[in-house]
């Protein structure tokens, strides 16, 4: 078999199935998935508000601002490949946090705050 292997480019319409007739991506061709975080207007963390597919970066952070932020709710976007994202186990909770509860030092209320001091 002969085939000719052509490339799209963000934005382009291809010549042949214009009409929308979507074809799947093998998986060694599919775009990655990214995860996106928004910091808002308010707020001083970036929070997570979902995830889409790109070809690269630069792509993915045009397809968030354009998803994400259509109505000015964002001052930064970051982008995440999501295969760069590792999470801990839910069934492991127990023994990753368990030794913390050992250390009740580390818990504010431990300590006793003199009088003099305010605000904290």
């Amino acid at each position: 078999m002969n085939f000719q292997i052509r490339k799209f480019y963000y934005g382009d319409i291809p010549d042949t199935n214009a009409g929308g007739n979507y074809q799947s991506q093998s998986d060694t061709t599919a775009w990655p998935l990214w995860e996106v975080f928004i910091r808002s207007k308010q707020g001083l963390d970036h929070k997570h508000v979902g995830s889409l597919k790109a070809v690269d970066a630069q792509m993915a952070i045009e397809n968030a601002r354009d998803v994400y932020t259509r109505r000015m709710e964002g001052v930064s976007i970051w982008v995440v490949e999501s295969k760069y994202i590792h999470a801990s186990n839910p069934d492991e909770a127990e023994s990753l946090y368990d030794p913390a509860n050992d250390k009740v030092y580390r818990h504010p209320t431990f300590y006793d705050l003199p009088d003099e001091v305010k605000h904290m």
